[in-house]
């Protein structure tokens, strides 16, 4: 598998002096995904935005994994609202139109 698009979860670590204990239990709680290329743990370059924000969370407002798990399913059922009202409005106009 080509690496190209992922960082090693050694290199992140490092970077941002995290432990890699706390990306696999962002891991655990089915936040980020892992991926392994040749026994190397890998996360994908789209993850880390998010992953930036958790450890925010995290490590500045001393949230745990399960308060970050609620937040970021709670955040996911907005984006799902909000991608429903636009649907529903753009219908809405179209039957207006008439």
């Amino acid at each position: 598998m080509d690496t190209q698009n992922l960082i090693s979860i050694q290199q992140f670590c490092l970077h941002y002096n995290v432990p890699k204990k706390f990306i696999s239990a962002l891991q655990d709680y089915d936040l980020i995904e892992i991926i392994i290329v040749k026994e190397e743990h890998y996360i994908h370059l789209t993850q880390i935005n998010e992953v930036e924000k958790m450890m925010r969370l995290h490590y500045d407002l001393d949230i745990n994994f399960a308060g970050i798990d609620a937040i970021y399913n709670l955040l996911k059922q907005v984006d799902a609202l909000k991608q429903e009202i636009n649907t529903l409005h753009n219908k809405l106009r179209l039957y207006e139109d008439f």
